[in-house]
């Protein structure tokens, strides 16, 4: 009997080479697979989520090695489909005093996404559809995804959430605002930085702000992360609660810890949690994901979560 799809995630699976010495000096990188949504899609199948990926990947050797990677994660991967170009890169390296990140973005399998890559009979069958800004800024075809996917689901009453992930690193503010501006009607649940979202996008740095903000626009749910006070604040039907980041420390790495959050937060919301409960639950899945090195290496499976609650 085939299993059903709650969750759907539209993204770019990256191929990670790493190395925990600096990159000037290392003579060997080891291969994995990371991104901000792969991220999440493996947070969400850890805590027994059934998730499908929505992407291209690139036939160039690399291909392979993703489709078995996350299928061993048991993500479903029929929605992935398979091009001529490249896969996008990027090579990480991490010492005590410092980190180095080299991107390798351009002309990807994954910027070839477009709305022929989903149909609304998948959609109208899930609980939830996730995506990030990140992903939109690849190309059109993929910004256009997101959006259609969107509305799709809004049309099928399926929950969608979204953080706009900016980065500094391969996004422009501007752009990036341009992106959520498209989609936010359309959103239920939104993951915000209160440092690199809420103020670099939107210029709005108080808390209770943001989350009124994006009340009066229509959603739902308004999760913003805040290191100056130490966690996260979640902003449902008119309240706002604060969950503290989870043993922070024994945090080691906190590479992704964001991303990880979200796919947290959006299995523990399918599955019946309250936004606050949810945020709680996530905030451990996180925090233990800080606690070892690796992005998507480190995150917990669902009986090490639940022994911590």
């Amino acid at each position: 009997m085939e299993q059903k799809t709650d969750i759907a995630i539209i993204g770019e699976c990256l191929i990670e080479l790493s190395s925990n010495g600096k990159l000037s000096e290392t003579s060997t990188l080891n291969k994995y697979f990371g991104g901000d949504t792969v991220t999440t899609a493996v947070a969400v199948a850890r805590l027994g989520g059934n998730v499908t990926y929505i992407t291209k990947i690139g036939n160039d050797g690399f291909s392979e090695f993703i489709l078995s990677a996350l299928q061993k994660e048991n993500i479903d991967t029929s929605h992935i489909k398979t091009n001529n170009e490249q896969n996008g890169m990027y090579i990480v390296s991490s010492t005590p005093e410092k980190k180095e990140v080299l991107y390798y973005k351009r002309k990807t399998a994954a910027t070839k996404l477009s709305i022929e890559d989903i149909d609304e009979e998948t959609i109208k069958n899930l609980k939830l559809v996730y995506s990030t800004g990140v992903v939109q800024s690849i190309s059109a075809g993929a910004r256009e995804l997101v959006r259609e996917t969107f509305k799709l689901a809004k049309d099928n009453n399926v929950m969608t959430a979204y953080d706009p992930n900016y980065t500094s690193c391969f996004m422009n503010s501007e752009d990036t605002k341009e992106y959520f501006e498209e989609i936010i009607e359309l959103t239920d649940i939104v993951f915000l930085s209160l440092k690199h979202d809420a103020v670099r996008i939107y210029d709005i740095d108080s808390v209770d702000k943001a989350i009124n903000y994006f009340w009066d626009r229509g959603v739902k749910i308004v999760v913003i992360k805040s290191h100056i006070d130490n966690g996260y604040y979640t902003g449902y039907n008119g309240k706002t609660t604060f969950t503290e980041f989870y043993n922070t420390q024994k945090a080691v790495d906190v590479t992704a810890s964001g991303d990880v959050f979200n796919g947290g937060f959006i299995q523990a919301i399918i599955n019946g949690y309250t936004p606050h409960d949810a945020a709680k639950f996530a905030a451990i899945v996180a925090g233990l994901q800080t606690q070892n090195y690796g992005a998507i290496q480190s995150i917990p499976y669902k009986q090490a979560v639940m022994e911590n609650i």
